[in-house]
């Protein structure tokens, strides 16, 4: 299946060459990907069930998206934020007409999408209250990014130690603990920021009335809250955005990842009045709304937003969650499987703790791409569109993979 266009002339050893070694990617190299399916530089096949961490909604090189390239790489490419676009215009009207939202900013990923989020909140602190409401309140173990911002308001302290003096004005609570958040927030707070369902944190849905008490604790105190939908959003968990099974509306949002089905793009919603306080100048991006990417993402959009694919990530739900605990139940790895749509966690059993990348690794040499969520929790991240077939056969080979691990 590899096409042998340049395939022989890189390895995995030439990565280590020539990259910086903040990455230590697979042995194989993916070359080739059509729908839920990936071939590698020797042309062994694998089932995608990591979708390029909650990237490829659509799978690989889905027709919509190589069309909506291909028509408006033949168009216009870049600009640049002096002038505007036709494909950018086009999208943030969609978005603004399928959201609480009615206004867009353009970014190029989750983490400055969120960047811009927490510059906002700030701002409008700021200019709509005083100098003293600037305390960011983040929820243990969220995940917003990696710039040094974002990374800091994120609940995992390893990724932002060592670079020394952090952002200040930002503090944690466990996530789910209402108790702890009433108790920190207070009039100084100028914004909460969380994951309507912690990703990277091990795949953990908030309680029933977490959210709305959340948002009530906001209201109390005239600080915005902010929803990171950059994993969450865009289908993902069954609805355009998982904020809407809460019956919650927040004052910001940001989304990326499926946005673009594969091509990088991000996007920061906020409503009017709280939108107004970045005026020109304030905040910016060179490639934000690029004509190519909002080509790419509208065509998304408008596939993704329709009730047969949003009906069907239910059902892949129950196609993961019924046979991911068949396998846990025959082998005794999983402790529990977990998660909405096609955003499932499966955490490991305490004989298995810590050892997810075991299970990561043992899957891609059975065929099987997945991921994890910490050391403890294996994560199923695949197109929206996955077949059964595909989910069924894919599975197969996780058991094996399962297997393998047990037997060792």
């Amino acid at each position: 299946m590899a096409d042998n266009q340049n395939t022989q002339t890189v390895t995995r050893e030439t990565f280590n060459d020539v990259m910086v070694p903040n990455y230590n990617p697979a042995q194989m190299i993916p070359v080739k990907g059509e729908g839920s399916r990936v071939w590698d530089q020797q042309g062994k096949e694998y089932i995608d069930f990591a979708g390029g961490i909650a990237v490829n909604c659509l799978g690989h090189c889905h027709p919509v998206m190589v069309s909506a390239l291909k028509q408006q790489s033949e168009k216009l490419w870049h600009l640049s934020n002096v002038f505007t676009n036709e494909p950018a215009i086009r999208l943030a009207k969609r978005l603004v007409e399928t959201t609480f939202a009615d206004r867009v900013y353009f970014a190029n990923s989750g983490a400055e999408a969120n960047e811009a989020a927490l510059k906002l909140a700030r701002r409008w602190a700021l200019e709509e209250h005083n100098e003293d409401k600037q305390q960011i309140i983040a929820f243990s173990k969220g995940f917003h990014g990696r710039t040094f911002f974002t990374v800091t308001v994120g609940g995992q302290p390893a990724y932002s130690e060592g670079f020394g003096p952090k952002p200040g004005g930002i503090e944690h609570v466990p996530y789910n603990d209402i108790d702890a958040l009433r108790e920190l927030i207070s009039d100084k707070t100028c914004a909460v920021m969380m994951e309507p369902l912690q990703g990277e944190g091990g795949v953990v849905p908030p309680d029933a009335d977490f959210v709305k008490q959340v948002r009530e604790l906001c209201d109390q105190h005239q600080a915005l809250l902010i929803f990171d939908e950059v994993q969450t959003g865009f289908g993902r968990t069954g609805t355009l955005y998982a904020y809407e099974q809460f019956d919650v509306m927040p004052d910001i949002l940001t989304t990326a990842k499926s946005l673009g089905g594969g091509f990088p793009i991000g996007a920061m919603l906020a409503t009017e009045a709280v939108a107004a306080h970045l005026k020109p100048g304030t905040h910016g991006s060179t490639y934000g709304g690029n004509p190519l990417a909002c080509a790419v993402s509208e065509a998304v959009l408008n596939f993704v937003n329709t009730k047969e694919v949003l009906d069907g990530v239910k059902s892949r739900e129950q196609w993961l969650k019924e046979q991911l605990n068949a396998i846990g139940e025959r082998y005794g790895v999983f402790k529990e499987v977990r998660g909405k749509g096609c955003l499932i966690g499966a955490e490991l059993s305490d004989s298995y703790a810590g050892r997810a990348k075991d299970f990561m690794l043992a899957g891609q040499e059975h065929g099987v791409m997945v991921l994890i969520a910490g050391a403890n929790v294996l994560r199923f991240t695949p197109s929206l569109i996955i077949p059964e077939d595909d989910v069924k056969e894919g599975l197969q080979r996780l058991e094996k993979a399962v297997a393998q691990v047990v037997a060792q």
